[in-house]
């Protein structure tokens, strides 16, 4: 009877002993995907990211390239937004948001994209695990999954976010980012990860990108179009549109809308203008880029807010808003009501 007691108790011990030997702890878990961080060279890897931030769906086509240390190409498609798409680029020079179908950009000297949580960066990922002390950690039978809070610089409307990586490669399968009540509102979908050791520096060349994506039917379409849809923002912190006014312009009109209340502000809405590509240039930021609600990337600079969007210019300007509360005004306008 003893000897069968020992028996049973020895198997028990085995057993437990091989179950904690198979299941991977969170730390463990960290230390794997930085160990992947740090042996990658770069990797490509293709995304589809659904934005619920407004009041219609955004879907986004997104393709990475990442170079060690600090190279990062990150190129933005929106489904509905027939003008073109928007490019990221960080490399020695700076961090650069292209729109090749105008042939313009905005240059930044930006700790981007360090500074903030980006959802489809592996880095930015892991980064958020590793600043979560109170992340919480659960594994299924595919995936290991994290769900730590965010650091969006401008919107603290999304706090929280839950990150899976897959059990095998330790890769990146998807991203929701939740508001307050947990509603997801943005997710991410990635595919096709793969390490990449070929990527060069002059893959991350403004230039180069902006060659890569020519100018297209649609961009041609645009010459001799004038603004014909004045959009006008949801929220406004309680401002009243005072005054609108339209002025001529070479390109057509460009309209002024003057807020007034607590907080006013100020803003223009025009035809975007494609610069012939001899004339390219960039617009120098002292500010960041930041992300509206449905995905496009506008230039931060002070109390002004310049974003380009299905063929118009915008520019959002106050002196009394904070920057978190012009990045709600301007996500709001796209999503907003359109006359004609």
């Amino acid at each position: 009877m003893q000897r069968r007691f020992l028996i049973l108790l020895f198997s028990l011990f085995v057993l437990g002993a091989l179950t904690a030997c198979g299941s991977q702890s969170k730390e463990d878990v960290v230390k794997k995907l930085e160990k992947q961080a740090e042996e990658m060279a770069g990797y490509k890897t293709e995304a589809n990211m659904k934005m619920r931030t407004g009041k219609e769906e955004q879907k986004y086509n997104i393709e990475v390239w990442h170079k060690k240390d600090d190279y990062y190409r990150v190129k933005l498609q929106n489904d509905q937004d027939e003008k073109g798409s928007q490019i990221i680029l960080k490399n020695d020079s700076g961090v650069y948001v292209l729109t090749p179908a105008l042939n313009k950009s905005f240059k930044f000297q930006s700790e981007w994209p360090q500074n903030t949580s980006q959802p489809y960066l592996y880095a930015s990922l892991l980064n958020d695990i590793k600043a979560d002390s109170d992340a919480e950690f659960t594994a299924s039978e595919n995936y290991y999954k994290f769900k730590t809070k965010t650091n969006y610089q401008n919107n603290k409307t999304l706090p929280f976010q839950e990150i899976y990586f897959d059990k095998k490669s330790y890769q990146p399968v998807m991203v929701k980012v939740f508001d307050q009540d947990m509603n997801a509102l943005v997710e991410v979908q990635f595919a096709n990860f793969a390490k990449d050791s070929s990527l060069k520096k002059e893959d991350f060349d403004v230039d180069k990108n902006m060659a890569m994506a020519p100018t297209e039917a649609p961009v041609a379409n645009m010459e001799g179009e004038e603004l014909e849809e004045v959009l006008y923002p949801q929220e406004t912190f309680g401002a009243e549109l005072a005054e609108e006014r339209e002025v001529k312009t070479e390109e057509g009109k460009r309209v002024i809308m003057t807020y007034a209340g607590e907080k006013n502000f100020t803003l223009v809405q025009e035809k975007a203008v494609v610069q012939p590509a001899s004339a390219q240039y960039s617009v120098q930021v002292n500010g960041e880029p930041v992300q509206l609600s449905d995905g496009v990337i506008a230039a931060l600079e002070n109390n002004i807010l310049e974003w380009n969007h299905n063929g118009t210019t915008y520019q959002l300007a106050s002196n009394e808003l904070t920057q978190a509360e012009m990045v709600s005004v301007a996500s709001s306008i796209n999503n907003g009501t359109m006359v004609k």
